[in-house]
Order: C-alpha cells, then sequence, then structure tokens
C-alpha cells in the first residue's frame, strides 16, 4: 500500500504512482484534469514500482537508484519483509527502468547494492 508523504505526494501524479484507476478522465471537469489527460496521451516520464533487493541491504526513503552508475530515481519507502523472507520497497524510476525484472542498484550508505523490479502487490492473500 502507498504511504502519502512518502510513495505518493503531491510531487507525482496518480499515473506515475500506478493509480490511474481512481480518476475517470471521461466524467467531467476536474483540478489537474487537463494535466493528467496530456500526461497520459504523452506518457510518464516516471514510475513507482516495487523492488526486491538482490544483494544485501535496506533500502531507505530518499536513497539514490542507479543503474550504469547513473541516477535513475529514489527510494520512497523500503523495509524488510519477514512474511517474505526478503527486504522490498517502493520507488520512482525513469520509465524506461520500470519493467518487472529490470535490475538496478540502490545506494546505501554509498554502496551500490543489487535490487530488482517486481510485481506489485509483494503479496497476495490465499483465496
Amino acid at each position: 500500500m502507498a504511504l502519502y508523504g512518502n510513495d505518493i505526494d503531491d510531487r507525482h501524479t496518480v499515473l506515475e504512482a500506478d493509480l490511474g484507476w481512481i480518476v475517470k478522465l471521461g466524467k467531467g471537469e476536474f483540478i489537474g484534469r487537463e494535466a493528467l489527460a496530456r500526461q497520459k496521451a504523452e506518457g510518464v516520464r516516471r514510475k513507482l514500482v516495487g523492488f526486491e533487493m538482490v544483494g544485501r541491504g535496506i533500502a531507505r526513503s530518499h536513497y539514490p537508484i542507479v543503474k550504469g552508475g547513473k541516477a535513475i530515481g529514489e527510494v520512497t519507502s523500503g523495509s524488510p519483509a519477514p512474511w517474505l523472507g526478503k527486504n522490498i520497497g517502493l520507488g520512482y524510476v525513469t520509465a524506461e527502468h520500470a519493467a518487472v525484472g529490470t535490475e538496478f542498484e540502490v545506494m546505501i550508505r554509498n554502496s551500490p547494492v543489487l535490487a530488482k523490479v517486481v510485481p506489485t502487490p509483494f503479496y497476495k492473500r490465499p483465496r
């Protein structure tokens, strides 16, 4: 679940946060509708993704996300997930690095630690 103030805020749109399903652009006027319609037509430049740490480390809010030494985003939240047996996180990355399976590094205390994009939600209850 996205946490307001960390994973979602007034600097990111619902489309970037993968919450476009809560906005109905065809249901009339509202503040920000024009900007969202334009962004939907042009495509988002960054996306909120779930990731799991492949290397040893815990991603924390505001840690840089890099690929090939170049900054591609920022961690918004991260934590151990004991029920999954791994460390997980959310972060905004450039759209071209948002596909499930994409690997990148999270800079933890100035050291790159390998992580990869995974589908969200991280856990689904058995039916």
